[in-house]
């Protein structure tokens, strides 16, 4: 199993490298960071072996991530929202 993620995660590398040169307008960021999201979700479940930990602590974790985020996001864009563009 574990080397079936790894060669998903091998092809992964790949298609971001690959898809890297296309020219996708605004939506390249996107794209790459929509497969580096999937890669760190196998990475998390399978190599850390959240997939088989306890469901509690899993949403404990994932609520909290989410939180931050947030809160990262809110607080860059009150700062990009009150600065002066002159």
């Amino acid at each position: 199993m574990y080397f079936g993620i790894w060669v998903t995660l091998l092809v992964c590398t790949y298609l971001t490298y690959k898809l890297a040169f296309i020219e996708l307008g605004r939506f390249n960021a996107a794209v790459a960071l929509g497969i580096a999201t999937f890669k760190a979700t196998l990475v998390a479940l399978f190599f850390m072996h959240v997939w088989h930990a306890s469901e509690k602590l899993t949403k404990l974790v994932v609520i909290a991530a989410l939180f931050f985020l947030l809160l990262l996001l809110g607080l860059t864009m009150s700062d990009y929202a009150t600065r002066l563009w002159s």
